[in-house]
């Protein structure tokens, strides 16, 4: 098991980056979460790991907190939920968001995420409940702290940020127009996909 990434940050295409390490790329997928709060290209970064071995492909996902990992892990055991629906909920809510939702029994934020339906989220409030009672006193993630990559055109921006929403599930169409509703401009691909994942919540 891979659990833990240290090196430079390669390449940035959201959902996935490229971490290299002693001239090793490693490509990871990572939540919108993680993202927002990665580096500069070329600026060093660690990221806590979950290697996933399929028949066909070994698959690396990586978080900015071990507390995210943990959250990742505890989703992905679920019935029915895989890593892909994992990072999708992940990336529309923050891990306190996503502790308070099943705490509160509040189906509401959950269904906003692509792939889930009434009935899968009353089944991940019922099945997520006693395993979050632990979480109650375990500390809180880092706020974000985002950082627009300086010369980006907006062009460009606004296509990772499509690629990137429909990546997690979204419709071609429902993703160019939740990044359409953002309207200032010059903002980097990942707060057009922050503001984005907001505005649809």
């Amino acid at each position: 098991m891979i659990g833990r990434l240290r090196g430079t940050l390669a390449e940035k295409q959201p959902p996935h980056l490229i971490l290299d390490i002693n001239g090793l790329g490693y490509e990871v997928e990572v939540p919108m979460t993680t993202l927002y709060r990665l580096p500069s290209v070329g600026e060093p970064v660690t990221l806590h790991t979950h290697l996933v071995v399929r028949e066909d492909a070994h698959l690396l996902y990586g978080f900015a907190e071990k507390r995210e990992r943990e959250l990742f892990r505890e989703l992905i055991r679920l019935n029915g939920v895989g890593p892909k629906l994992a990072l999708a909920l992940m990336s529309g809510l923050e891990v306190d968001e996503l502790v308070r939702c099943v705490q509160a029994g509040d189906t509401s934020a959950l269904v906003k995420v692509p792939g889930v339906g009434k009935k899968t989220a009353e089944r991940l409030l019922v099945e997520l409940k006693d395993r979050f009672k632990a979480w109650e006193t375990m500390p809180s993630i880092a706020p974000l702290v985002v950082q627009a990559a300086p010369g980006v055109a907006v062009s460009s921006a606004e296509s990772d940020a499509v690629s990137a929403l429909v990546s997690l599930g979204f419709k071609p169409q429902e993703a160019s127009r939740a990044i359409a509703a953002v309207q200032e401009p010059d903002l980097s691909s990942e707060e057009l996909i922050r503001r984005a994942l907001k505005g649809m919540a």
